[in-house]
């Protein structure tokens, strides 16, 4: 009997602290947040705290990691907001910092 693939989802977490984005891969959501705020994930320790702003499940971890890595190439640019839904004005961007 083949083994079920779980669905994956591709996340984006925003620190208010350094007003920055951070995009990843889980199969378990709510534990990795919880990860990435425990400072787990080297990349992102001591960066936070960690909020979760957007998620979305594929059906495999193959279709999750291919829009992981188009989310990436757009980050920063209104690609990444249109991909997402997500408002840049929402995240200090396209405000004056004054």
């Amino acid at each position: 009997m083949a083994e079920q693939q779980r669905a994956c989802h591709v996340y984006v977490l925003y620190s208010t602290r350094t007003r920055r984005f951070y995009i990843g891969t889980t199969d378990e959501l709510a534990k990795r947040l919880q990860q990435h705020n425990e400072g787990v994930s080297r990349w992102t320790r001591g960066r936070g705290p960690w909020e979760l702003v957007w998620s979305q499940a594929f059906p495999d971890r193959t279709a999750a990691r291919r829009f992981e890595r188009l989310l990436k190439r757009q980050k920063g640019a209104t690609g990444f907001y249109s991909l997402t839904g997500l408002s840049p004005e929402g995240f200090g961007r396209g405000e004056s910092n004054s």
